[in-house]
């Protein structure tokens, strides 16, 4: 095995309290890189990010979502689906009006949000990174 120099830029410290370990991006796996590709190519759809967009504003049923986007909700459904898979959003039911209980029914009603803050904050990084190449120009 040969050594890499990396760089504190190359190397990604995870916030969340049950991951707590660092990933060297640089040294992903070919498996890894794979799943990494097929994320990137799940959020170039158009739709699918519109979908992810709406869930960041908090655990939204699959009718909300599809009237906002103008969609109907069997292909709101795909496409959360796809997003689920790829563990991007999870599912969540409304427990008495207090807690959200994951991939629970309610009334035929699942309620969608983003997955974790890793989901969010790489949403966050690239809408603010495209705003300021607006910005530049």
């Amino acid at each position: 095995m040969t050594s890499r120099k990396t760089t504190s830029a190359a190397i990604v410290q995870c916030s969340t309290s049950n991951h707590g370990t660092t990933t060297d991006v640089l040294a992903l796996s070919q498996s890894d890189v794979a799943v990494l590709a097929e994320t990137f190519r799940l959020l170039g759809d158009q739709s699918r990010l519109k979908i992810l967009l709406q869930c960041m504003r908090g655990s939204v049923a699959v009718g909300d979502i599809a009237g906002s986007l103008d969609l109907s909700q069997s292909l709101v459904s795909h496409h959360l689906r796809l997003l689920r898979g790829a563990r991007l959003v999870r599912g969540e039911r409304l427990v008495r009006g207090e807690r959200l209980v994951r991939g629970e029914r309610q009334a035929k009603h699942i309620f969608y949000g983003i997955a974790d803050q890793h989901v969010s904050q790489v949403l966050q990084d690239m809408a603010v990174h495209i705003s300021e190449d607006r910005h530049d120009d």
